[in-house]
């Protein structure tokens, strides 16, 4: 069977799959924002607590994807569970590390300006200070979801949603008539919902990102 046949034959699994893998990875994108935006805003006014929040969530990406996942299942189970989790963790460091460095960027005197027409703390905080940190946080958003993309295809082996079962799908059939269909259905399936992901991800800038900040 060509690899145009078996995408025919079975679109219907792939676009489920498609579906899955895209939905866990925004769900946890949203967790691993909520988050590391917060961790950013309560350390970057610290030197040792933005370096100590940095180091804490780089330290999650020292330890294999794999791993992880199989250290979580005793614990959560197999499925969903360890799939977010795991996913979350390895999505926070880019987003607090460029949520510190946004935020410590902010030009001091535009915070005093701000303070000084006298606007309240949130206000400043939400109007001023993440305004002009947004750019390189949202820049810490898309590297996370392109990271996570790959990572949770690995999700597949703890019963984890996602084009990931098609990959390993096919490395378990290797010899089979379709096991490299599989292994390339999933592999481009990720790739495309990268692009996707990535091309909104700019559409979001241009919306949220004034053209005096990005000029």
């Amino acid at each position: 069977m060509s690899f145009w046949d078996y995408l025919v034959t079975n679109h219907q699994q792939l676009l489920t799959d498609a579906y899955q893998h895209a939905s866990v990875v925004f769900q946890c994108m949203v967790i691993a924002t909520l988050l590391g935006v917060l961790i950013g805003l309560v350390t970057y006014h610290s030197g040792w607590g933005g370096n100590l929040a940095m180091t804490s969530t780089s330290m999650f990406l020292t330890i294999p994807s794999l791993a992880l996942i199989g250290l979580l299942i005793p614990i959560v189970g197999l499925g969903v569970p360890p799939t977010v989790i795991t996913l979350t963790l390895y999505g926070l460091l880019p987003i607090v590390r460029n949520s510190v460095v946004g935020l410590r960027g902010v030009d001091p005197s535009l915070v005093d300006a701000a303070k000084g027409i006298g606007m309240a703390r949130v206000s400043r905080l939400l109007r001023v200070e993440l305004a002009l940190a947004w750019p390189p946080i949202l820049t810490g958003i898309r590297v996370s979801t392109q990271m996570l993309m790959g990572i949770a295809a690995i999700a597949a082996y703890a019963s984890g949603p996602g084009l990931g079962n098609e990959i390993f799908r096919g490395i378990a059939s290797l010899g089979s008539a379709n096991a490299l269909n599989q292994v390339l259905a999933g592999t481009i399936g990720i790739v495309i919902l990268a692009l996707l992901f990535d091309s909104a991800y700019v559409g979001i800038g241009r919306l949220t990102i004034s053209r005096g900040i990005r000029a």
